[in-house]
């Protein structure tokens, strides 16, 4: 699988997820403080990863910043994206159930390298649902995208 990942600070946690995603192996595309020469700004560098993710070029991305939320309101702005802020293994495994979550965003400040290996397990694990009422929220979800760009 093809993984977009941004990170605006250079931290242990973030170069661990790289390294854990490529042990996966998945291709890993990096962005922000990731990369020599990127912008490190979090609204920056999560755009530009859930871009990857609209525009085909990856599969999922993975979003970071020092809580999390930052990076996951600026991949949520672009459409078709379903960020989703993970603290645990549970969460994460319900965005990709009942959510269809397409990135997946993760604090600096607060998820360990044992806690990033859970999430990362249980992200993976999870199928989206075939559920009609969980693929119906999802639809409309890509209907508000739509209303989004239109207004555009």
């Amino acid at each position: 699988m093809r993984i977009s990942v941004s990170s605006d600070m250079d931290e242990p946690v973030a170069r661990a997820l790289v390294t854990r995603l490529r042990e996966r192996g998945h291709e890993v595309m990096t962005h922000g403080a990731l990369r020599p020469g990127a912008d490190p700004q979090w609204a920056v560098c999560s755009r530009a990863a859930a871009q990857d993710v609209a525009d085909g070029r990856a599969d999922q991305a993975v979003v970071c910043c020092w809580t999390g939320t930052g990076a996951s309101i600026a991949a949520n702005k672009v459409p078709g994206i379903r960020a989703a802020l993970c603290t645990d293994a549970y969460t994460a495994d319900g965005a990709r159930r009942w959510n269809d979550a397409n990135v997946l965003a993760l604090g600096l400040r607060l998820t360990s390298e044992p806690l990033l290996t859970e999430i990362l397990d249980a992200w993976f694990a999870a199928e989206p649902s075939k559920e009609a009422d969980d693929r119906e929220n999802v639809a409309r979800i890509a209907h508000m995208d739509g209303d989004r760009t239109q207004r555009s």
